[in-house]
């Protein structure tokens, strides 16, 4: 059953309400009370069941720490940890009194995250971007590009990946009570000490036979367990087997390489970088305002899909985010060649101008695609300072909710420090208003 939070609570004599603690003129309680609480209550609610069952957490305290845990780039853990500590944050969550004890366990933002689903991490997006004016969202121009969420995996080799196999299998027969003919334990160790430095002229033979010595005890391994295995125990280990043979099956150049065991649908992305060739993780789209800077579009895709095919659905998403608006012009770079106008909106990018192009049009050209890099250091917020450079969830759902949750943070952030500036000239200006009354007060020094 959906819990809720008192809106009007009877005061507690052994409790200290949060307001006598607090600074009331704080840009975090300025920020929660700008937000539209009711209506993402309203909106995840759906989620939820109304009729029986036991008394769930309110969803403005969870949906608040997850808010929280993205604008100021903590794990779940740590999160948890400040909220106890920082009254500002316990009023953000809707709390009324100070709280000494965790709202939660940790484990209810990983439930809650596969309760509300893509579906509702788009909502709490949503909210983030209608803290600001209409004209500040809706403006004609937008930048867009695309990036790589990195996933949490180790870099792949081909020995790398059949070791784990091996791993694997042990525990697996470990499980089910089934003896393994050789465990292969001293040998493993050995032979992933010989695999090291193959391209070294001296250890290149002996690499190479090391490398391929562990293929061939992968596949002894997963061969044996099929064997041993009764028809139940096959059928639950079934999906894992389709990824071992696919890995231990696999070259060099075959497509859909599977590069990690327990995240199988992590693709491998050259971007181009000097530094580093090769990403592992999934696409990313961002759209961003070109004038006010907010993000409005924030889209996770499975494949390394080509950027032009990923204007659409990034389009269809801000329709879902904005009602009734779309971008006149977006500015992309030349990796979405090919796409002149998708869904009305026209598609920009640096190209040579005619010979009959005037000086202003040349101009106004150049600033329009200087103003493209604008995006470049907003991703670049997003991967250090919102929890996008390393994504830490799993699966494909993982992908999408980080990126969109990763958005919101850097709306509620960039909210959260226009209002802390606010504050601080009306502070200023406050000063200035008092100097003015006590120099009237004071007698002039004619001297």
């Amino acid at each position: 059953m959906l819990g809720k939070i008192d809106k009007r609570p009877q005061l507690d004599i052994f409790k200290i309400p949060l307001k006598q603690i607090i600074n009331m003129n704080h840009e975090l309680v300025c920020l929660s009370q700008k937000m539209d609480w009711d209506k993402l209550e309203e909106q995840l609610g759906v989620y939820y069941c109304h009729t029986n069952g036991r008394m769930s957490i309110p969803i403005r305290k969870v949906a608040g720490v997850l808010i929280l845990k993205r604008m100021f780039n903590e794990s779940d853990e740590s999160v948890l940890e400040r909220w106890i500590e920082n009254p500002y944050w316990q009023y953000f969550c809707g709390e009324v009194n100070f709280q000494k004890d965790f709202p939660f366990d940790r484990t209810e933002l990983i439930k809650f995250r596969q309760r509300i689903g893509e579906a509702g991490a788009e909502q709490i997006l949503s909210a983030s971007i209608h803290l600001f004016s209409t004209k500040e969202i809706q403006e004609k121009e937008v930048l867009v590009d695309s990036s790589v969420q990195e996933k949490n995996i180790t870099y792949p080799t081909d020995p790398k990946l059949q070791k784990r196999i091996i791993e694997k299998c042990r525990k697996i027969a470990k499980r089910e009570g089934i003896e393994l003919r050789q465990s292969y334990k001293r040998v493993l160790k050995q032979l992933m000490i010989d695999q090291r430095f193959r391209n070294h002229p001296k250890r290149k033979k002996k690499a190479k036979a090391a490398a391929r010595k562990i293929k061939t005890i992968a596949g002894r391994l997963v061969r044996e367990l099929e064997n041993k295995m009764t028809p139940d125990q096959k059928e639950e280990y079934n999906e894992l087997f389709k990824i071992f043979n696919q890995i231990l099956t696999q070259e060099r150049i075959s497509k859909n390489k599977i590069y990690s065991i327990h995240e199988p649908q992590v693709v491998c992305i050259a971007k181009g970088k000097e530094a580093k060739k090769f990403e592992f993780g999934n696409k990313v789209s961002i759209v961003k305002t070109k004038t006010s800077g907010i993000i409005i579009g924030a889209l996770a895709f499975p494949e390394n899909i080509f950027d032009g095919k990923t204007i659409e659905p990034q389009l269809n998403q801000i329709e879902r985010l904005i009602e009734s608006y779309l971008p006149k012009v977006g500015i992309f770079d030349r990796g979405y060649r090919g796409r002149k106008t998708v869904k009305g909106m026209a598609v920009e990018m640096p190209s040579k101008l005619p010979a009959s192009a005037t000086n202003y049009q040349k101009q106004k050209a150049r600033r329009r695609f200087r103003a493209r890099a604008g995006i470049e250091p907003v991703i670049g917020h997003l991967k250090k300072d919102h929890r996008m450079g390393i994504n830490y969830l799993s699966g494909e759902l993982g992908d999408s909710m980080n990126v969109l949750l990763a958005a919101t943070g850097f709306n509620m952030r960039k909210m959260l420090n226009r209002l802390k500036r606010k504050a601080k000239n009306n502070f200023e200006l406050f000063y200035q208003i008092l100097l003015g009354i006590r120099s009237l007060f004071l007698k002039p020094n004619w001297s």
